[in-house]
């Protein structure tokens, strides 16, 4: 069961241009549904993996991995895991002054709600999200700074100028998206990428080719990064010594950690703990 988790931060004046309230995940279970209901703000749906359907007023919208959906407020909608490959989905929640003229800048509306997902920003923004609270102090301004970032990847994602019409996700697509979520999931294992191809079905050489077209780089270095990203909030907490902070994502020698955290960061893990 997933719970949503709010920004712990007071907003800057009384009527701030964007301000993000909770973020939350959650893997639904078969048929779990939402709905029909009406929200006070927006709120965006990240689908991870799997399928399901928006509803909002007479148009239904199925949507799978790599898609998105938003939620405008007062908007009487209704979603609803499929009952035999139900969706993992993400989410974030924000108001603002000018969050309408922003999404004017988009081509959705209430009855187009659905978007292809960012693969750079989006499928990894709840982890980023929370990585801002586990580094401690005042999150206040990295949260919004996100937000902004991920409005400005929604401007790309469903451009004003793009047809009335939800664009096609590209079957490749799919494929990166679910290789992402098994990565954000599972980066605390031993995985491979040959465990990952298997995952979502595909030739290791084929998958690496269609994951470094997409993201930039093959996915063993993504699984690094993100691993050293997650060791950075676990080790800046001050609560785990960097043995337990190697276990926790994926190395259980804690030198060949220490090695790649210095490649990785251009530091050694110690200088990321705060001090005594």
């Amino acid at each position: 069961m997933g719970h949503s988790i709010f920004n712990p931060d007071r907003p800057y004046g009384a009527d701030p241009d964007l301000q993000l309230l909770y973020w939350g995940k959650e893997k639904c279970a078969p048929g779990h549904s939402v709905g029909p209901g009406i929200r006070e703000c927006y709120k965006v749906h990240f689908v991870h993996d799997g399928f399901g359907a928006v509803t909002v007023g007479e148009r239904t919208h199925r949507l799978s991995a790599g898609e998105a959906f938003l939620i405008y407020p007062h908007a009487v909608t209704h979603y609803e895991a499929d009952r035999e490959a139900p969706w993992t989905y993400s989410w974030i929640a924000f108001q603002g002054a000018q969050a309408g003229a922003m999404l004017a800048e988009t081509s959705l509306s209430p009855e187009r709600p659905a978007f292809p997902m960012d693969l750079k920003l989006m499928p990894g923004l709840y982890d980023a999200l929370c990585g801002v609270l586990a580094r401690g102090g005042a999150a206040g301004l990295r949260l919004t700074a996100l937000l902004y970032e991920f409005m400005f990847a929604l401007t790309e994602a469903a451009p004003a100028s793009a047809p009335t019409a939800k664009p096609p996700l590209r079957k490749q697509d799919g494929y990166v998206h679910r290789s992402i979520d098994f990565i954000h999931t599972h980066y605390g294992e031993n995985i491979t990428v040959t465990q990952l191809a298997a995952h979502i079905g595909l030739d290791r050489k084929y998958f690496s080719v269609l994951f470094k077209e997409a993201l930039g780089m093959p996915p063993q270095r993504y699984l690094l990064h993100y691993r050293m990203d997650k060791a950075c909030g676990l080790l800046g907490s001050g609560a785990y010594t960097v043995g337990e902070v190697a276990r926790s994502v994926g190395y259980q020698d804690a030198l060949l950690f220490s090695k790649m955290f210095k490649k990785t960061k251009g530091s050694s893990p110690k200088q990321f703990l705060p001090p005594p």
